[in-house]
């Protein structure tokens, strides 16, 4: 692909130029165009729903045995599989993270799909008990079509979580990826189309959301949105939602708490937080932003992590000794610096960070420094703002009452870490902690297998796991009448 080459988007199948706003990717470590495209029109949106919603009811695709189905989902995932290497080096393009990182999100993508071709092939129906002189069921039939709102800061991963599922359940899908990470998704479509899914049944409309989502929201053929991405947006889709009386799935923002007991590994609970916060340069809706260490540990413990903050590898997304790349934009990364101003003049000071780095390398990127703050109470606004970067804020706690009040004064309850080697401790405290996901001895671990998702303002509904496939699908009952004699009240 040529880096000034205008690309075609799909509208139900048709590769085409949209008849809306040029846009571009950037690549974030040079700020260099690597996509060129043209958004949709409103006009397009409708043509390309109407036409998903005439591909549901007419492709076959929705009347496919589940093995069917499930059979060419695992055709998508092998296909991810063998074109791995430019995957992830399109997504190292398109957003900036280190190849060894988008490696991992590539992978990802392929497990999601085999694991709901499973899931599509293997879900039962129920037959209920009966109360009565009837057989009774409870079955799961596909929505029809179904919205994909996906976040920049993961793309191909966040959009096979959504297309996966909706697929599965024989739905059509209409893809909207971030502005600034719009390649994934439109490879993703590709490699469906190659697999077998039918033509029409994936649409993908990158552009800004407040136009093209707003009006793949609103149209009265979507019956379900699944969203990641902020705060502010999911409730404003929510609200539109609740007109519509229509399903959501939201994944929204997080300032997720990280624990670290007396008794805690110090060696892995060191390596645990920089990874939880500083991997994937803190562009992460459960990023462990906010550090409670008990105080009898927090000297020592702090020296440790700020030497490891400050020597970790921040560079070239394409070497593969890079554990930070830079961050999605130059407006983020002022954003960013903005916050740590903040929390500098509620009464915080840097242990490390809270700068860009120098030097040629990083002379065109969007680069930052992991960043960590400490002597600022929990209910200052930095300890309560979501960043979505770098900056890691660390507090002393004194005994388990006063962490978890701390820990769950937070509108986000999204994830939570602990680190302790009482396993009695670790299940009192990861019951009491309000969070979605709480991950013991480890931080940021997922499989598709496990639900996740968010409480308060960190979300509504859940993503992956077995049942994922029934989010996008419709529950009836079926009765069926076994008396002998007719209905009494009749006669």
């Amino acid at each position: 692909m040529s880096k000034l080459e205008l690309l075609p988007i799909n509208i139900a199948g048709e590769w085409r130029l949209g008849a809306g706003d040029e846009s571009h990717s950037l690549y974030p470590a040079t700020g260099e165009v690597v996509g060129r495209l043209r958004a949709p029109s409103l006009a397009d949106v409708d043509e390309a729903i109407r036409k998903a919603d005439q591909a549901f009811r007419h492709s076959g695709w929705a009347q496919k045995k589940p093995h069917e189905r499930a059979a060419v989902l695992q055709r998508v995932a092998q296909l991810i599989r063998e074109r791995a290497e430019p995957l992830a080096q399109l997504q190292r393009l398109d957003n900036g993270k280190p190849i060894s990182e988008t490696r991992a999100l590539v992978a990802s993508a392929a497990g999601t799909f085999q694991f709901f071709a499973a899931a599509c092939e293997t879900m039962e129906e129920t037959l209920t008990p009966p109360r009565g002189d009837c057989m009774t069921m409870s079955v799961y039939e596909p929505m029809g079509v179904v919205a994909a709102i996906t976040p920049w800061n993961s793309p191909i991963a966040s959009e096979a979580q959504k297309m996966a599922p909706a697929l599965a359940a024989g739905n059509a899908v209409v893809v909207k990826p971030a502005e600034a990470t719009p390649l994934l998704a439109l490879e993703l479509a590709r490699i469906c189309e190659q697999a077998g899914v039918p033509k029409g049944i994936i649409s993908v409309l990158p552009g800004r959301g407040s136009v093209i989502g707003d009006a793949i929201t609103q149209h009265p053929l979507v019956k379900r949105v699944s969203f990641t991405g902020g705060t502010s947006t999911g409730k404003h889709i929510a609200r539109i939602a609740a007109d519509k009386m229509m399903p959501v799935s939201l994944e929204l923002g997080g300032k997720s708490a990280t624990m670290v007991l007396e008794d805690a590994d110090l060696d892995h609970a060191v390596n645990g937080v920089l990874y939880g916060i500083f991997s994937s340069s803190g562009e992460s809706c459960i990023a462990g932003s906010r550090l409670f260490v008990a105080r009898k540990l927090y000297g020592d413990f702090m020296e440790r992590l700020t030497a490891k903050a400050a020597a970790l590898r921040v560079g070239d997304p394409a070497d593969e000794r890079t554990q930070m790349g830079p961050l999605i934009s130059a407006k983020h990364r002022e954003s960013i610096e903005s916050y740590v101003q903040l929390g500098l003049s509620e009464g915080g000071q840097l242990r490390t960070g809270g700068q860009r780095p120098e030097g040629a390398l990083y002379e065109h990127g969007y680069y930052y420094r992991p960043t960590i703050l400490e002597g600022l109470k929990n209910q200052d606004q930095i300890c309560q703002q979501e960043i979505f970067g770098p900056v890691l804020v660390a507090m002393p706690f004194d005994d388990e009452a006063a962490l978890l009040e701390q820990a769950n004064d937070s509108v986000y309850a999204l994830a939570a870490g602990i680190w302790t080697r009482d396993y009695k401790a670790a299940w009192r405290i990861g019951r009491a902690v309000q969070a979605g996901t709480v991950w013991i001895n480890t931080y940021k671990q997922f499989s598709i297998s496990t639900p996740f998702g968010g409480w308060r303002d960190s979300g509504l509904g859940r993503e992956k796991g077995r049942l994922g496939i029934q989010q996008y699908m419709e529950q009836k009952s079926l009765y069926w009448g076994l008396n002998e004699a007719p209905l009494a009240w009749a006669n």
